[in-house]
């Protein structure tokens, strides 16, 4: 097994003393990718493990590198709607406005997903509202389209 994959393992596992140890004979892991693409900050925080994902912030992870479709840690966590994980990508420089591969945002997953809180948080750091996505659709109109009141509300002030 090669460090690589020990070290997407450990991140699975949640394992921090097994990612710090990898990382401290091997600095460069911090921003490989999978075979699907994945970077570890990527998988960390779709998989919710903070502790990772601080670890491998503090060891200049790329905030803003993506995976195959173009998505960004932010934009996987948002749909998901962990706010600590968003709050702290966000306090590191993570670009709210970052588009993907079909032009989703971070905000606009987080309207699709009914995840308000999070839509709370983007907007509260400037998150851009108006951008469309490649279907020429805003995080409102998605919000419209699933009736969903409260970020229908929040998007629309």
């Amino acid at each position: 097994m090669t460090d690589k994959d020990k070290f997407f393992g450990a991140i699975q596992s949640g394992n921090v003393a097994a990612v710090s140890g990898l990382l401290n004979l091997n600095p460069d892991l911090v921003n490989v990718k999978d075979t699907r693409g994945f970077t570890p900050l990527i998988l960390a925080s779709y998989f919710d493990k903070v502790e990772i994902v601080k670890t491998l912030v503090k060891n200049n992870a790329d905030l803003n590198d993506v995976d195959a479709s173009g998505n960004t840690a932010l934009i996987g966590v948002s749909f998901k709607g962990s706010q600590e994980l968003v709050n702290y990508l966000i306090e590191n420089g993570a670009d709210l406005n970052k588009q993907n591969s079909n032009g989703t945002t971070a905000l606009i997953y987080a309207a699709m997903y009914n995840q308000y809180e999070v839509v709370k948080i983007l907007l509260a750091n400037k998150a851009d509202a108006l951008i469309v996505d490649n279907d020429g659709k805003t995080a409102l109109d998605y919000a419209k389209e699933k009736k969903l009141s409260p970020i229908i509300d929040i998007l629309s002030n």
